[in-house]
């Protein structure tokens, strides 16, 4: 792994523009699961529920759903180390975007500021009639479904349900991203998911360095990956950071290191 490491290091620091581009893993270490998979969430609740007809036309359902699964069971979610390695990469100028596939805003609360979300953002509800937004922390969800207080609407989480078009900003952006950067750094993703699993492949084709963090081969492993490094995101990225910065990562407090606290907070 230390060779890896090493040879990622380089490109990455001799890149003018890297991209890092997550999934479900890179947020496991922090306790959630993904959704897919042996242990995923749809062993475990239907994905009926996450369909935008479905919840339309079942909002008093769905909502109870969407509360225990996004609200009540993964609200205490914490970024890892994965995440807090990226934003300082941003804060050193090592990493310029981060596009994700995941609704958790756990990047964002590490520090990182260049992030689109793919599939949007659990931590925020739109009015369905009045496109109004709100945080989920302003909106009581004892009352299911919850509705808008400028104009008594329903309240939609500000995710990408099943048959719902992906964010224009996030798609452009992705887009974007796969055409100026040197380095795509994929982590924890298996490149199961349309339209999200093309991006890297459009890299790629770009003339794109891929480096690969998972702990099992992808989709992307054996035929795009030029570095591909088997491990956990946290563990792994910790490895990428020390490699990376001049600030040394040997004191650890409370599993996280004193480098990387989280700026601007």
């Amino acid at each position: 792994m230390e060779n890896q490491i090493k040879r990622a290091a380089d490109l990455i620091l001799k890149s003018r523009f890297t991209t890092a581009f997550t999934g479900a893993g890179i947020s496991v270490e922090s306790g959630i699961p993904p959704f897919r998979g042996n242990d995923g969430i749809w062993t475990k609740y239907d994905p009926k529920s996450l369909e935008i007809a479905w919840f339309m036309s079942n909002p008093v359902e769905s909502w109870n759903i969407i509360k225990e699964l996004f609200y009540d069971f993964f609200e205490e979610a914490k970024p890892n180390k994965a995440h807090l390695v990226l934003a300082e990469m941003e804060r050193r100028a090592l990493l310029g975007r981060i596009i994700t596939q995941n609704i958790d805003n756990l990047h964002q609360e590490a520090g990182s500021k260049e992030v689109y979300e793919f599939h949007g953002n659990s931590k925020r509800l739109i009015c369905l009639d009045c496109r109004k937004f709100y945080a989920v922390s302003e909106i009581s969800l004892d009352h299911i479904p919850p509705t808008c207080r400028q104009c008594g609407g329903l309240l939609k989480p500000d995710f990408v349900f099943f048959g719902e078009g992906i964010p224009q900003t996030a798609l452009a952006a992705s887009y974007e991203a796969a055409t100026i950067s040197d380095v795509f750094l994929v982590i924890g993703t298996t490149g199961d998911v349309m339209p999200a699993n093309q991006i890297p492949y459009m890299a790629k084709s770009a003339g794109c360095k891929i480096i690969e963090i998972n702990t099992e081969p992808s989709n992307y492993s054996g035929d795009i990956t030029d570095i591909f490094i088997r491990g956990k995101a946290g563990e792994t990225m910790k490895k990428l950071g020390a490699a990376l910065f001049t600030t040394p990562l040997d004191n650890d407090q409370d599993g996280i290191d004193q480098d990387f606290e989280i700026h601007g907070q």
